[in-house]
């Protein structure tokens, strides 16, 4: 598992030009599973990608067991988001992304 520096800048990006949503129940806003199948049938596996903090280079290219850490809900960052990402990570010893999720938290605190 590797930090997906694409995603923190597109992150980063989003939270720059005001694209998040600081109060927000993550259980709720998080992508379901239809949402996810149609936004990947509607702008493939590299853009999908590009809203999770990890990519598992193990798995297959084109599943979505490869990325994990979700952060937004293929519009806007979530401050909710983050925090899980940054909770998981940490809890499952993934300190770059870990530490990713923490940056990103400090530039949407800072908004």
């Amino acid at each position: 598992m590797k930090l997906n520096e694409a995603a923190e800048k597109k992150a980063t990006d989003l939270i720059k030009s005001r694209q998040y949503v600081k109060d927000s129940d993550w259980s709720q806003a998080q992508p379901s599973t239809d949402e996810e199948n149609d936004y990947l049938e509607k702008h493939g596996w590299d853009d999908y990608s590009q809203w999770h903090l990890s990519i598992h280079e193990d798995k297959s290219k084109e599943t979505k067991g490869r990325f994990g850490f979700p952060y937004g809900d293929f519009r806007r960052v979530h401050h909710a988001g983050l925090i899980a990402a940054k909770q998981r990570a940490a809890q499952q010893g993934y300190d770059d992304v870990e530490k990713a999720a923490d940056r990103l938290l400090a530039l949407l605190d800072g908004q």
